[in-house]
């Protein structure tokens, strides 16, 4: 089959919530277009939800479902997407947990990024599983049992994780063929076997960082702040202006008053 039709008549299913990593849904779903799924973005709620780019605001995503009308066995596969808020707020929701825990028990394949295997943890499926994650919830992931490893994709069984944003690229590359199906050379598990545990990576020296992070810090200013520096902006043009045709006028005065006084 053309590679370009790889995934044609599959229907994928894209949860996430306000605070996904943007990168981390927007280039994995356009491959999958490119490969023929079929995409739904499920959310908790309707509307739009709005992404980031690390710890900077992004742009809005449109939602198809809410994931309480959302029905399992409509899809053949699942994509989380990562970021420090997105995954946090779908592992409280209980929606989103039996959303998951059902794709798992029909035998769908599921891949997460970054943070997202935390739902992993709050669904109970972490156990005795080899995951990569973001190694800042790398003992989350070895609290609840699972093999955390500090590699950029881990495929055990039905499941495919990442390790960071840094590694959208590795996983894009590695989802075309793990949702269609095909096997790999490394991994000969089926969804719903559980691989031997073995020992986690340790825990990093320093904290990770991903490309340009320090800038994503300095966040941008709201419309709302730009509109009142700009207003403030014409207020201080206006008052130097006002000054300015001040001083002439007070120094004619001044002469004329001198000159009366000379007389």
């Amino acid at each position: 089959m053309d590679s370009t039709q790889a995934l044609a008549g599959k229907r994928i299913a894209v949860l996430a919530a306000d605070g996904f990593e943007q990168d981390e849904l927007e280039k994995p779903v356009a491959a999958l277009k490119a490969a023929d799924a079929e995409l739904a973005v499920i959310a908790l709620r309707a509307g739009r939800i709005r992404g980031m780019h690390v710890h900077q605001s992004g742009e809005l995503q449109r939602v198809n479902k809410t994931v309480a009308d959302a029905r399992a066995e409509d899809y053949d596969a699942l994509l989380v997407p990562g970021g420090y808020i997105s995954p946090d707020l779908l592992r409280q929701s209980a929606p989103a947990r039996d959303f998951v825990r059902r794709l798992h028990a029909l035998g769908r394949p599921i891949a997460l990024m970054s943070q997202a295997p935390l739902l992993l943890v709050s669904c109970g499926l972490a156990g005795g599983r080899r995951l990569a994650a973001w190694p800042g919830v790398r003992d989350d992931i070895v609290n609840a049992g699972a093999t955390w490893l500090n590699q950029d994709v881990v495929r055990d069984g039905g499941f495919l994780t990442s390790r960071g944003p840094q590694d959208t690229a590795a996983m894009v590359q590695a989802l075309i063929p793990f949702f269609s199906g095909a096997p790999t050379g490394t991994d000969a598990t089926d969804g719903n076997a559980r691989t031997a545990p073995a020992e986690s990576d340790p825990p990093q020296e320093a904290p990770s960082e991903t490309p340009g992070q320090p800038l994503r810090w300095l966040s941008a200013p709201s419309v709302g702040t730009m509109l009142s520096l700009a207003l403030l902006g014409v207020g201080v043009v206006a008052a130097n202006r006002g000054l300015r045709k001040k001083r002439p006028d007070e120094a004619d005065a001044a002469s004329a008053s001198s000159s009366e006084s000379s007389a």
